[in-house]
């Protein structure tokens, strides 16, 4: 028979404290065989903080470097199609679809794969998408009453 160790309420001062200490913390360091270039940072930071501290494993840090090197690649391969466009001249003369479209398709899917298996999808982050969009009519709601009542202070553009 398999025991694992109970896990804490989320509700209890002992998971409010751990939360906090976890908080102070910052985001976890990527493991000692991993390596993370400047530019994947802050999408690791991201990612590691979408999930509890003491959740992670280092095989899940390990696929979380992974997904953050995609997601530092895919904003690179974006910023030159869109500098380059998406079609390149070929030899005869004929457009064609560049590489870099086809390389950001595969590392999109990459990072979803990725986000679904680590679980940082929106899903197991915020909820089902019907929680969504509660919050969402709540956020509508709360617009429409504020936009009519002048007396609630709020930031207001300079024209």
């Amino acid at each position: 028979m398999k025991v694992t160790p109970r896990r804490r309420r989320s509700d209890s001062a002992a998971a409010a404290v751990a939360a906090s200490q976890a908080a102070a913390l910052g985001p976890l360091p990527p493991p000692e065989h991993v390596t993370l270039r400047d530019c994947d940072r802050p999408f690791w930071n991201a990612i590691v903080q979408a999930r509890a501290r003491d959740t992670w494993t280092d095989p899940d840090l390990a696929s979380a470097a992974a997904m953050a090197r995609a997601q530092a690649d895919i904003e690179r391969l974006q910023s030159d199609i869109d500098l380059e466009g998406e079609f390149v001249t070929l030899g005869n003369g004929s457009p064609a679809l560049s590489p870099k479209v086809k390389l950001l398709e595969l590392l999109t899917r990459r990072v979803m794969a990725l986000a679904r298996m680590l679980h940082v999808h929106a899903e197991a982050t915020i909820g089902e998408s019907r929680d969504g969009a509660k919050a969402l009519a709540n956020e509508r709601q709360a617009r429409a009453d504020h936009d009519d009542d002048d007396l609630i202070p709020r930031l207001r553009s300079v024209a």
